[in-house]
């Protein structure tokens, strides 16, 4: 296995240790500036593994959802501490660590942990797509007509989802990894998408 994705697969048990045992225990939610919830958990995710990063890939740029961008140069780690912070909040188990590593510009390692759901999905450009150690194929399905499509959000897709054969609400990561798994035939997140929403589940997918 390439070293960057063992980097990135211990990334993740780092990130589970810390998100999993806050898991439904009343945090305290904040909102933040775009009106997205964060708790402690998010931020203590973000900095320990920017902690291990330093320290493992020092010459490495960060991006992170909560604390932005450091560092530079054509390697860059993208962070989403905890995708779908609403659901975390709420006590829902549908949320997930997102780790990815992006060289000149194209994303070649991802890894999608799900702790609260015991899953975990992760890829490396060129070398196939994983899923608890099992190899991961996509739907074969090729027409809008015949698909089942899953989507965040219905501003934006109405055309496309008109045309699918049928619609299901499946969002942030989790809407992916079913693609990624050939459960559902294509996911649409359309509205309020940022680098590190994306970054691990496309490489993946």
């Amino acid at each position: 296995m390439n070293p960057d994705l063992e980097l990135a697969l211990a990334l993740a048990d780092a990130a589970d240790a810390i998100s999993l045992p806050r898991f439904r225990t009343g945090l305290a939610v904040e909102t933040k500036p775009d009106l997205t919830p964060v708790t402690e958990a998010d931020r203590a995710v973000e900095s320990e593994l920017r902690r291990l990063l330093s320290e493992q890939r020092p010459d490495d740029a960060i991006l992170g959802e909560e604390e932005g961008v450091s560092g530079g140069g054509s390697r860059r780690w993208i962070l989403d501490p905890i995708d779908g912070t609403r659901n975390y909040t709420r006590g829902v188990p549908i949320w997930a660590t997102l780790v990815a590593l992006e060289e000149s510009g194209t994303v070649q390692a991802g890894v999608v942990s799900a702790p609260a759901l015991e899953r975990r999905w992760w890829a490396e450009r060129g070398a196939g797509a994983f899923a608890d150690g099992e190899r991961l194929a996509v739907s074969a399905v090729a027409r809008v007509e015949d698909a089942v499509l899953s989507f965040a959000y219905e501003d934006g897709v109405p055309d496309i989802a008109s045309r699918a054969w049928h619609v299901r609400g499946f969002g942030d990561f989790w809407a992916h990894m079913l693609v990624a798994e050939g459960a559902v035939d294509g996911a649409v997140d359309a509205v309020g998408v940022s680098e590190w929403d994306l970054a691990a589940v496309q490489v993946i997918v």
